[in-house]
Formats: structure tokens, C-alpha cells, sequence
């Protein structure tokens, strides 16, 4: 065996830089991603972002564009991840230390202060999240890597806090066979059936169980958070601290800002978005949930995020303006009977007017080295 394919683990190593297909796990390669959002200067596409989108209703999906993607629902699912310790948590930590608990935060001040008020000093250092520095530019630069900056850091003392109330050792609570990481999927089950079993648990980023499912199932999971909003704190939580959840010019945190305690958003890695939306044509409650194919983009995911709360009514501005450049969105982002609704929102500003582009139809001889340029070819 040689060194870049070594003995050790290597049942698990991968044997060839080009994957292996494993039966019933799609890769990305294997899936129709769908384009989403087109980015045109002067009416020729640059940049078309790929991904999947999927609306659901109650417990089943009711649009689904790409929707059967496979991937992680990562930081997303930390309001159903919270679930787990809901009853213990209810009247043991305040509506700050509840926000923070969900969320996945810039590592500003006042996110450590809330994340560390979760647990007593003296039992600090059993938090395991990664060492990181802020997510806000200034303090990449500045601050030396502290677990506490790491933007998981609230839901890792909450989990310490809520096992020990419920009497679990906190000893390998960052690890698949912990009772949180059991619990977590019972949770799911009460939305996705009582036989549903992920086809994969990996690693997360900050070291937590992540599991596998479609965006439709996400979208199914993001359903019954909006239609058992009232079972506990999780939903008051994050649309009474929305800036915990998230931070400043964070889109999770924009939105429940923007949908007055109609919707709670929340952003996940790798480039995904759910909603859970209080709507009165969906009586037992909407998931929307996008998953961007690259990976981590915040202004497509806006776009498409905007489209979808504004045909159901919500107003959330347009991204920063791009330069030379509009974005167009792609009908299936939302249902067939909210297309007429989709085609009077803009993707951009009133303010900025299409003004950076020539307004003139090119002549006859109009060439690279033409006369169009006033010289002789």
C-alpha cells in the first residue's frame, strides 16, 4: 500500500482521486442539478448557479425543483437538532441563551457572551467546538483561533447544558451513539415516518453528527417547524433574537428581521437555506429549502430566497447591486401557480437603473480591429 493510499483506515480511504460509486449514494455528479439564477451582461449569461429547491406542505412535498438531492443538512437543522432538549432548556435559560443555542454566529462579543452564559466557567473546557476566529472580517484579522468564536459554539454549551439535565454524561457528546445524536433522530422521524434512517452520519464541521437527506425531505422537516411553532421556544426564540441566530448582513438573520415572526430562516454549510413559513394557503405549515450546488453563496441564495417569500407576500429587499451585471431567476424556483407573482419582482433596484452597458446598435463592420473603433483595421 503506498503512503498516499495508507494501510491504516483504509477500508474508509478513498482508492482513486476520481470517487467510487457506492450504491445508493448519488454523488453530485450523478444528480440533475437545476439553474436557478442566471447572472447577464448585456444578455449574455456569465454565470448560472445550479442547485435545488423544494417546497413542502404538511408532510409531503409539494414542489420540488432538483428536490431529490442528496446532502447534509449541517447548521441548518439546529432548530430541530434543539428539539432534543427542548423541555429541559424551557425554563432553565433565557430567550438569549435560547437564540444562541440555534445558532451559527459571527463570534461577535455579544455571540460569546450569550454562548459561554450557558454554561458556568468552571465548566468550560469540556465545550469541544473547534478552535476558529470570528466570521466578521475584523476579527479574522485580529483574533487568535478561541473554541468560543467558533460559530457552532452556542449549540455545543447548550448540548453540554441540556445532557446534563437530562442526567446523560457529557463525555462524547460529539459523537454518533451519544443520546443526542439518538434523540436528534427521533426528531426527524416525527416528520419523515417512524422507519426513516439516514444513509449516512458524518462529521460535521464543528465535530457534531450531521445526517444525510434529500432537499425534500429538509423541506418536509422545515414544514413541521413551522406547523409545531407553538410546542416550545425554538420558533419565539429565533425571531425575538434574530441577530443571535446569525449577525449582522447574515441572510438567516435579514429575513426573520424583514418577515415579522412569520418565518424563521436559518443558513447552513455547504450553500444551504431552509424557511419555515407561517402562510395561511398552507394551513399545516410551508418548508422551503434551497441548496446552492457549489457550495456557500449568499447573494444567489438571497435571490432565490427573495423570489419565494415574495410570492407568497414578504417583502426582503434585493441583494447589494452587482456591477454590469443583472440576475434573472429560473421559473422552477418557486410552484407553477406562483409564476405570475415571480415575474413582478425584480432582481434589481429602481436606483439602479441597467445604465452600464452602451446604448447604441452596432454598425455593419463593427469588429474587434473594425473602423467602429474610429481606426483603420
Amino acid at each position: 500500500m503506498s503512503e498516499k493510499f495508507p494501510e491504516s483506515g483504509r477500508e474508509q480511504y478513498p482508492t482513486s482521486p476520481l470517487g467510487q460509486t457506492i450504491a445508493g449514494i448519488p454523488t453530485g455528479r450523478d444528480v440533475d442539478w437545476m439553474p436557478l439564477v442566471d447572472y447577464r451582461r448585456a444578455d449574455v449569461s456569465e454565470t448560472t448557479i445550479h442547485g435545488a429547491v423544494a417546497w413542502a406542505h404538511g408532510g409531503k412535498t409539494v414542489h420540488s425543483f432538483g428536490g431529490n438531492v442528496l446532502c447534509y443538512g449541517r447548521s441548518m437543522m439546529k432548530p430541530l437538532m434543539m428539539k432534543v432538549f427542548a423541555d429541559v432548556l424551557a425554563d432553565t435559560t433565557n430567550v438569549r441563551q435560547k437564540a444562541i443555542a440555534v445558532a451559527s454566529h459571527n463570534g461577535t462579543t455579544e455571540h460569546v457572551a450569550a454562548a459561554q452564559s450557558l454554561l458556568p466557567e468552571s465548566e468550560w473546557g469540556l465545550m469541544q467546538a473547534p478552535l476558529d476566529v470570528p466570521l466578521v472580517q475584523f476579527g479574522r484579522q485580529v483574533r487568535r483561533p478561541r473554541r468560543w468564536y467558533h460559530c457552532c459554539s452556542g449549540e455545543h454549551a447548550a448540548i453540554l447544558k441540556g445532557s446534563k439535565l437530562k442526567g446523560w454524561s457529557r463525555v462524547g457528546y460529539t459523537l454518533p451513539h451519544h443520546p443526542f445524536c439518538k434523540g436528534y433522530i427521533d426528531v426527524l422521524r416525527r416528520f419523515l415516518g417512524p422507519s426513516w434512517t439516514p444513509l449516512r452520519v458524518a462529521r460535521d464541521g464543528c465535530g457534531l453528527p450531521t445526517l444525510s437527506n434529500t432537499v425534500g425531505e429538509l423541506a418536509v422537516c422545515f414544514s413541521g417547524l413551522a406547523r409545531q411553532r407553538d410546542e416550545d421556544w425554538i420558533w419565539n426564540a429565533m425571531t425575538s433574537e434574530p441577530d443571535l441566530v446569525g449577525g449582522f448582513n447574515r441572510l438567516d438573520s435579514t429575513i426573520m428581521k424583514a418577515c415579522d415572526g412569520k418565518v424563521v430562516a436559518k443558513e447552513g454549510a455547504d450553500g444551504l437555506l431552509g424557511l419555515a413559513i407561517v402562510h395561511p394557503d398552507f394551513p399545516d405549515g410551508l418548508g422551503v429549502v434551497i441548496k446552492i450546488a457549489h457550495g456557500w453563496n449568499p447573494q444567489a441564495t438571497w435571490y432565490i430566497a427573495r423570489a419565494a417569500l415574495g410570492v407568497l407576500g414578504f417583502e426582503l429587499r434585493n441583494p447589494y447591486a452587482m456591477h454590469r451585471q443583472k440576475a434573472f431567476l429560473v421559473p422552477g424556483v418557486v410552484p407553477p401557480d406562483r409564476l405570475a407573482a415571480l415575474e413582478q419582482l425584480p432582481t434589481w433596484d429602481p436606483w439602479s437603473p441597467n445604465n452600464e452597458t452602451y446604448d447604441y446598435e452596432p454598425p455593419d463592420d463593427f469588429g474587434p480591429f473594425g473602423s467602429a473603433f474610429g481606426r483603420e483595421p
